[in-house]
């Protein structure tokens, strides 16, 4: 550990807090302003878009409404991606010529890019086109955020909005929702961030691959391709999938100190900025940086946890001639070194992110844990853009439950009673996560055709795995490498559980690990938008200051720690302590 690596750490994290409020201010104008930012040059682009699509952007609707429309979008959008995929042969922008993407991967990709999971089980370069890459993963790297925007937005207007209780009860409109989220924001942004990668060197092109002729003799063959502009949707949208099979790792991703610093950033940018713009909303800025503030003390814990155990040496190196005085370099580039690779690694498994620039499945066991447990706590440090906030929200609504317990009274979280409707629907989001996780990780690890395709044994072998469905479920996307997920087992049990989770295995558990959890948010806002608002008492549990910080980590902690805690013992816990008494697998 290093004066410069702590300096590194300390400048990522003022950075992310300078950026919070003024981007927090900016979407706050974009979904709840009264003018738009740029009214003359994005306003006739939106207005365009609703007439072509017979949509009445002054339409309110209720949270089944609000959910129908998010549904069927998703799912249509998943159609589309697939049939790319497919199809890609014969469709323009193919100079590789490469064939059609096989059906059973086809499905857990497009599970994965509708969920804004981007598990990847294939190489970018040698399995996706250029049109496929562009229109099929980017696009849906845009539309699959400003769904998560949406249902954030849609929680956060039932807990603010002081209705009586015979006044409507909806939450917006998800189109209108979904098309400011990208016109206002994620394009603009994205087209900035594009432009800066260019400049520093990140490919985008639309050329032949290029053969050259090493030193040795041997022949190499150089991917090209169109790859700035969907590294900063990738980073921006807390996406994550990489244009090439190594992500971020690769030097056309992000060569130079300057592009992966920016693109670390890019990572927690938007999803920080949420916690001021609730604020606003809320009407009490102090509320958004209470979040902020229980964000940021879990950010911190795990990037210190994680740099601590990642400089000592690694274990499987014992005995080599290897010199291990700049700690654990196995699976990083050493342009970025330790802390870089562990304030990536941090970052984009507090988010939904999934990108990565060193291989989570060379870390030491413990500093491997941290974005395990990241994952785990469910996708609210930080996370995505849209799923943090709501993610965070829920667990407010528990903690505030708990304190209301304690004292022998009604909760309340912004003037509106917490009842057993609210707090049904949040424990089931909270209980669906483990289920899909833990379910899927015990069939896994006794079905011939979950190890088929594992590479390492033992208790590191247990952590590939569970660390396979944590990630399809919380929608990340990042992997501990040694598994190999490009099976029909785990394509489609993955991609369903995507779809659940963001809705229920990794296809399937994507699918679930999306879509399962996202309904009962919505309830949830719909339960309280038309809530009348009491007056604060002496009996009000406060909710914007240190206190609640404390209780809220606490009750993520806890619930983190009874849900996956043994499952963790048998996996990296056991790994650390094995590797110290010499044995490694």
């Amino acid at each position: 550990m290093t004066t410069i690596g702590w300096i590194q750490i300390l400048l990522f994290s003022i950075v992310i807090f300078a950026v919070t409020k003024p981007i927090g201010i900016y979407m706050f104008r974009i979904f709840e302003g009264d003018r738009q930012p740029l009214p003359r040059f994005f306003g006739p682009i939106e207005r365009l878009i609703y007439r072509l699509c017979g949509v009445d952007p002054k339409e309110q609707q209720d949270w089944k409404e609000y959910a129908l429309a998010m549904l069927l979008f998703s799912a249509i959008s998943l159609l589309v991606t697939y049939a790319i995929e497919r199809l890609q042969q014969v469709l323009p922008l193919n100079p590789q010529n490469l064939g059609p993407v096989p059906a059973d991967l086809a499905f857990g990709t497009a599970s994965s890019f509708t969920t804004n999971t981007n598990w990847q089980a294939y190489g970018g370069e040698s399995t996706m086109s250029y049109l496929t890459q562009m229109a099929g993963l980017a696009w849906h790297n845009f539309i699959s955020v400003g769904v998560g925007i949406g249902v954030m937005l849609a929680i956060a207007r039932g807990l603010t909005y002081r209705l009586q209780p015979s006044a409507p009860k909806t939450i917006g409109n998800f189109w209108v929702d979904l098309n400011r989220s990208v016109i206002y924001l994620l394009i603009p942004f994205s087209v900035v961030m594009a432009l800066v990668l260019v400049w520093q060197g990140v490919l985008q092109n639309f050329s032949s691959y290029v053969e050259l002729t090493t030193l040795e003799g041997a022949k190499q063959t150089l991917a090209m391709g169109p790859t700035a502009s969907q590294i900063a949707i990738k980073q921006l949208g807390t996406n994550g999938g990489g244009f090439f099979n190594v992500n971020s790792a690769h030097p056309f991703e992000g060569g130079t100190p300057l592009a992966n610093f920016l693109e670390m950033v890019a990572i927690l940018a938007i999803p920080a900025a949420q916690a001021y713009m609730y604020g606003l909303m809320a009407r009490d800025t102090r509320q958004g940086w209470t979040l902020f503030g229980a964000m940021a003390i879990l950010f911190f814990m795990g990037v210190t946890t994680a740099y601590y155990f990642e400089t000592k040496p690694n274990p499987v190196m014992q005995g080599l001639v290897v010199d291990q005085a700049a700690g654990n370099m196995e699976g990083k580039e050493v342009r970025y070194g330790v802390t870089n690779s562990v304030i990536w690694a941090t970052a984009t498994t507090d988010a939904s992110n999934g990108s990565v620039n060193s291989m989570h499945d060379s870390f030491n066991p413990l500093a491997g844990l941290v974005p395990l447990v990241n994952i785990q706590l469910g996708e609210l440090v930080f996370g995505g853009v849209g799923a943090g906030l709501y993610a965070m929200l829920v667990f407010v609504l528990v903690s505030v439950f708990i304190a209301g317990l304690m004292v022998g009274r009604t909760p309340e979280y912004l003037g509106k009673k917490i009842e057993a409707r609210e707090v049904k629907l949040a424990m089931l989001y909270v209980l669906i996560f483990p289920l899909l996780i833990l379910y899927l990780t015990g069939w896994s690890v006794v079905a011939p055709y979950g190890l088929s395709s594992l590479n390492n044994a033992g208790p590191h072998g247990l952590s590939e795995i569970l660390y396979a469905y944590s990630s399809a479920a919380g929608n990340n996307g990042s992997a501990f490498a040694g598994l190999n997920a490009n099976t029909l087992w785990y394509n489609v049990s993955q991609g369903l559980t995507m779809l659940a989770g963001r809705f229920v295995s990794q296809g399937l558990t994507m699918l679930a690990g999306r879509f399962l959890m996202i309904v009962p948010v919505l309830a949830i806002a719909g339960s309280l938008v038309g809530k009348k608002a009491v007056p604060e008492s002496l009996g009000t549990f406060p909710t914007n200051g240190t206190l609640f910080v404390v209780l809220l980590l606490g009750v993520i902690l806890i619930v983190g720690a009874l849900t996956f805690f043994p499952a963790l013992a048998l996996g990296p816990i056991v790994e650390h302590f094995l590797a110290q008494a010499g044995k490694v697998f």
